[in-house]
Order: C-alpha cells, then structure tokens, then sequence
C-alpha cells in the first residue's frame, strides 16, 4: 500500500493502461487524432519509460467528449480546449467548497463542543439573578392591634 492507504495495484480511472492503438480503437478515433489532440494540449496521457503514450479510462472519456463536440456540436478545437480548461477549473472549485464545507462543519463542531464544556461547568449552586420590575401601585400599611384587628376597622 501507498502513503495515502490505497493499493498501489488498484485500478482506477486515472491508471493510464492503454497504448496508443487501443485507446484510439476504444474512442473511435485514428492513432494520428490522438496525437494532434495531444499536440494541442485536449488530451494529455502519461508517458511511459520509452515515451510512449499511455492513456486512461478518464482519457478515452476526454477524447470521447472531444469527438462529440467536434462532430455533433461543431465546435473547433481551440474552443474544444477552452471548454475542458473551464470544466476542469469548475470540477477544482467544486472540489475546494467541499472542503471547505467539511472544515466549516468541523468548525461548527468543535465550537459546539467547547460550548457544550462551559456550559457544564457552570456551577448548579448559583441561581440566575432577575431583576425585579418597578410598579407604581400604592399599598397602605396598616398595623394591627392586639385583637388581629387594622386598626381602621
């Protein structure tokens, strides 16, 4: 296993694994178109030790993208690059506000918490103070005498 935990034999859509001849065959495309797209910077596959193209599965998507653009969309190539430079800088955005929104809720978390500690360490013996409202009504004192009578009776 690698540092980050994954098994450095797993296959994954970044694994490039796919000669030149092959990914052309899987995205229908000649040999000669992808190396034009990788001229131009649309697809750029991993090289292997002796500088030959390998691509992977996210590659044969890409230059699958490209073709349907190009062909049933009508776009040129320069705008084709533009398109894939937009969506990969939309896919990091979104990438980054997810971390983000997991650090923002691991915030609000850790704030609950120490929250949660002061709260528990108030002490049960005090009672809140609330002050008394002033009233403006008049009360009489009237002592009693030794009947339990007032003496205005």
């Amino acid at each position: 296993m690698d540092g980050r935990g994954r098994n450095p034999y797993e296959l994954t859509d970044e694994t490039p694994v796919y000669v030149i001849s092959v990914a052309a065959q899987l995205s229908g495309l000649h040999p000669q178109t992808l190396r034009q797209y990788d001229r131009l910077g649309l697809v750029s596959p991993d090289r292997a030790a002796g500088r030959g193209r390998r691509y992977s599965a996210r590659d044969i998507q890409l230059l699958r993208q490209v073709q349907q653009l190009s062909q049933d969309e009508g776009v040129n190539l320069a705008g084709i690059k533009r398109i894939i430079e937009l969506e990969s800088r939309v896919s990091a955005m979104e990438q980054h506000i997810a971390e983000l929104n997991a650090a923002l809720d691991g915030a609000a978390a850790t704030l609950r918490q120490r929250e949660a500690q002061v709260h528990a360490s108030y002490r049960r013996d005090l009672v809140p103070y609330q002050e008394v409202q002033q009233s403006s009504a008049l009360v009489v004192w009237r002592p009693k005498n030794k009947r339990g009578q007032s003496t205005a009776d």
